[in-house]
């Protein structure tokens, strides 16, 4: 009996293994999402014209293209709110260019969203990075997405005149 209950329970182990290298291999890209600073300019994309904040958010591109995005409390720190943004879109920068952009999601005022795609995005994607980018503000659409208000790739504080 004791033989049994080991071996099923080495069989289960041995199955999570595979399964957890099986997810492990389709994650292309996984980072964690900051906000912008005005001023910067990514693959051609500037960003907002005013300080943005991320309380918690990260992205993670598959191996097929498939990209979820996820922020909680994007705000303005000068408002406290996500103010006049209502709506995000991601945008994947492979190298220098934008690769593609996914369908535009509702921002709520606290600064919450979650973004699904599928998406068409070089294989490899050197040099990656995820874009939010305003999309709608105060209920209007844009006609195509807006500045960045936050991506991946950076760090909070990383402003070299920190340390002096």
């Amino acid at each position: 009996m004791k033989v049994r209950a080991a071996m099923a329970l080495i069989s289960c182990f041995v199955s999570c293994l595979f399964a957890l290298s099986t997810v492990a291999d389709e994650i292309a890209f996984l980072s964690p999402i900051v906000g912008s600073n005005p001023g910067v300019t990514i693959a051609g994309v500037k960003s907002g014209g005013a300080p943005w904040v991320v309380n918690h958010g990260f992205a993670v591109l598959n191996d097929d293209g498939r990209l979820r995005a996820d922020v909680r409390g994007l705000i303005l720190p000068s408002l406290g709110s996500a103010g006049p943004v209502t709506a995000i879109a991601a945008s994947v920068v492979c190298g220098d260019a934008v690769a593609a952009t996914s369908d535009s999601v509702a921002l709520n005022v606290d600064g919450n969203a979650e973004i699904h795609a599928k998406l068409e995005v070089p294989s490899p994607c050197l040099g990656t990075i995820v874009l939010i980018r305003a999309t709608a503000f105060n209920g209007t659409p844009l006609p195509a997405p807006g500045p960045w208000i936050a991506a991946t790739g950076l760090t909070k504080g990383s402003d070299s005149d920190q340390d002096k």
